[in-house]
């Protein structure tokens, strides 16, 4: 007799946005696994394309979180897509009715909030996974290993370097959702950073903890003492530079569309160009001067974590920056990890004073593996799949974000902020 096949992990996308619906996609291409069964989204538009996407009945179609809150349990899990200020007041309740589920980062806003999460979920026993894809990413899998096998020793110090590219900042962080955080409820180290000092704490170890964070950071360039002489308010309103400056919003999301698309148009996506046009010229917060919005958050952020090994962890964040990258640089008791995540390369070098060179070198070029996915180095997919198991009870990869496993990042970038905020000067990590 042939054994029964599982059925797929049913689930309720909750936000409709950028990175559940890319989540919630892994079930059209594995509906043996993943199926969506709902959707929970008080944007009318984006409830539809949810819906008509995945094939929602009207009657699993809620407005809110808090609409579906009001049933009984109607999945297994639900994917949390909504905006950073909103993960822990929507996941509360349906935690409270029994769902497990897939949590976007950053999961909590505060310290008071992650407490809240954790204890809910340790009074209702449910199973919380967070998106620190990166961690699912080839690249770092491939650090992650090698730093488990020994061959680099103990960790002394970990190094990471993130620099945001211009028309980044300028569209996430400065024009953007993730702007001022009084509104968003995140700090621009806990929006962008929260991948890197995730991972800077799941390469130390689990039984490594972080005690205590230094760090140094202030917004000193997108402000209105640094606005272009005669620059306007609105670059295609009034603005005599918008045809030559860089971060005109006429070049950056009309001519020369990046990757921006998915924010600036969200609601207009198929709109006719003369009416995108009159939006981002008289309506649109991404119309406004770089040099003069109402952004709140760091421009350039560092922070030094010291570990209860003794090993030091160091995070750079830099903007404005030509390109974006991701560096890492792990030094051990008996060698070295160098890798830059954008070309997919690491190098490997061990200590051996019997080489001419006194080291053993070994280069990995993973670009041909990345380039096989899409998203995050792969890690968008592995990351769902590995949900799946989770969820199902089967044994999931070393690199499985649960809550537990990623409350040290969490609290080691409200340390950053708070030391910050004092001028550098150390703070505990409780």
């Amino acid at each position: 007799m042939e054994k029964e096949s599982k059925k797929p992990v049913t689930a309720i996308i909750v936000g409709a946005g950028h990175r559940s619906m890319i989540y919630g996609g892994y079930s059209l291409k594995h509906p043996d696994e993943l199926k969506i069964v709902g959707v929970a989204e008080p944007d009318e538009i984006a409830r539809n394309i949810c819906k008509e996407k995945f094939n929602i009945p009207d009657n699993m179609c809620f407005g809110s979180a808090e609409e579906l809150a009001e049933h009984d349990r109607l999945a297994d899990a639900v994917i949390n897509g909504t905006m950073d200020k909103y993960h822990v007041p929507t996941s509360v309740p349906l935690l409270k009715k029994g769902y497990d589920m897939l949590l976007e980062k950053p999961f909590a806003c505060s310290e008071t909030e992650l407490e809240l999460l954790e204890n809910t979920v340790k009074k209702y026993r449910n199973k919380v996974m967070i998106c620190h894809v990166l961690r699912y990413s080839v690249f770092y899998k491939k650090i992650h290993d090698i730093i488990s096998s020994g061959k680099i020793g103990s960790i002394i110090s970990i190094n990471t370097i993130e620099d945001v590219s211009y028309h980044h900042y300028v569209t996430s962080y400065v024009r953007g959702k993730w702007r001022n955080s009084d509104e968003c409820g995140t700090s621009m180290l806990l929006a962008k950073c929260c991948h890197d000092i995730d991972l800077m704490t799941w390469m130390t170890g689990v039984d490594v903890k972080p005690l205590s964070v230094s760090s140094y950071g202030s917004n000193i360039y997108y402000n209105r003492n640094n606005a272009p002489e005669n620059s306007g308010e609105r670059c295609m309103v009034d603005c005599p530079l918008n045809k030559t400056c860089p971060l005109s919003c006429e070049i950056i999301y009309l001519e020369i569309p990046f990757k921006w698309d998915w924010y600036v148009w969200q609601d207009m996506m198929d709109a006719p160009q003369e009416e995108k046009l009159n939006y981002l010229k008289y309506k649109s917060p991404y119309g406004r001067c770089a040099f003069k919005c109402d952004n709140n958050v760091v421009d350039h952020q560092s922070l030094i974590v010291n570990f209860s090994t003794g090993a030091l962890g160091i995070h750079t964040l830099n903007t404005n920056t030509a390109y974006s990258k991701r560096i890492i640089r792990i030094i051990g008791t008996k060698g070295q990890i160098e890798g830059e995540f954008e070309n997919q390369r690491i190098k490997l070098s061990v200590i051996d004073p019997t080489k001419e060179s006194d080291h053993l070198e070994e280069n990995f070029d993973l670009s041909d593996v990345a380039s096989a996915f899409k998203n995050h180095g792969g890690g968008d997919v592995l990351l769902v799949s590995d949900f799946v198991k989770y969820i199902r009870g089967e044994e999931v990869s070393s690199s499985c974000t649960s809550l537990e496993d990623s409350l040290s990042g969490h609290r080691v970038i409200f340390a950053a902020d708070k030391s910050m905020k004092l001028g550098g000067a150390a703070v505990n990590i409780i």
